[in-house]
Parts: C-alpha cells; sequence; structure tokens
C-alpha cells in the first residue's frame, strides 16, 4: 500500500517536472525567436549629407519637435500605423519610447497648433521609395530591406 502511495507521489512530481520543463522550453522558444528579429534601421534620403544622428536628434525628429536639419533642410518625416509591428519595434528600440508616448507627443504638437503629425505610410516599401524621392526626408525599416536608393544613419 505504502509503495503505491510512493509511486504514485514520484509519478505526480515526474510530470510536474515535464510540465514545468515544457514550459520552460517555449519561453525560451519565444525569446529565441524575439531576440532572432530583424534589427529596424533608420534612413534618410540620399542627399543628406550626415551619415550619423544622436539618438536625442532622432527623437527630437521623430517627436516632430525639430523640423530641420543642421544645412537648414527641412525634414520630412515617414512613419508606420501606430498598430504596425515595425513601428512598435522602431519606438522601443531606436527612439527608446513607447509607441503611445510618441503619439501623446504628436497629439500635443498638433492640439497645440504647434507642428504636424508625421505623414503615416503603409508598408515599409512606401517608406523606402517616398525616403528616396524626398529631398530630406527620414524613415525606418528593417536592415534587410535597405537598398542603395536611401542612406543609412548610424546612431550615436
Amino acid at each position: 500500500m505504502q509503495t503505491n502511495l510512493l509511486i504514485k507521489y514520484v509519478v505526480s512530481l515526474l510530470r510536474s517536472c515535464a510540465v514545468r520543463v515544457f514550459a520552460a522550453c517555449l519561453l525560451c522558444n519565444v525569446a529565441q525567436a524575439q531576440n532572432d528579429e530583424v534589427p529596424m534601421v533608420v534612413i534618410a534620403h540620399p542627399g543628406t549629407s550626415r551619415d550619423a544622428i544622436p539618438r536625442e536628434s532622432l527623437r527630437a525628429i521623430f517627436g516632430m519637435l525639430l523640423h530641420k536639419w543642421p544645412a537648414d533642410t527641412p525634414v520630412r518625416v515617414f512613419v508606420l500605423r501606430d498598430d504596425a509591428p515595425e513601428h512598435a519595434t522602431f519606438s522601443k528600440t531606436i527612439l527608446q519610447v513607447f509607441p503611445h508616448q510618441l503619439r501623446m507627443a504628436w497629439d500635443r504638437q498638433v492640439f497645440s497648433g504647434q507642428g504636424q503629425y508625421p505623414e503615416q505610410l503603409g508598408s515599409t516599401q512606401e517608406i523606402l521609395v517616398r525616403v528616396a524621392t524626398t529631398p530630406g526626408a527620414m524613415g525606418y525599416v528593417k536592415a534587410n530591406e535597405v537598398n542603395q536608393n536611401v542612406r543609412v544613419l548610424r546612431i550615436r
């Protein structure tokens, strides 16, 4: 009788451990999948004289607070919709702000009459085309989508 109870207890422990190991493996796979995401890069019109930009300036430009490049060229900002996964990744990893914080900054600028929204496009391919053909333009795409028609800016 005691042997049967002992066996049931051991089997129960083994099942519990197996479930925990399985759950840990799933979590590791999810974390690995997130780490395998293609990084986002900031792109600019090919005529831009800059190769690098400070993160603070980048935040000001995408926050619609800074409207001109150092050479006095107007900046045109192109972004994806708020619900686009690439937009969230860009906001969090490059600008280091949450997408809703970026939206609140835009709303403040627009509602106070001091600024406007960036132009929202439907895809990264549209961003590539618009940045390549619009002097002073800036946007973002996945690193593996960059082509020779745009300049990638290094973030300092």
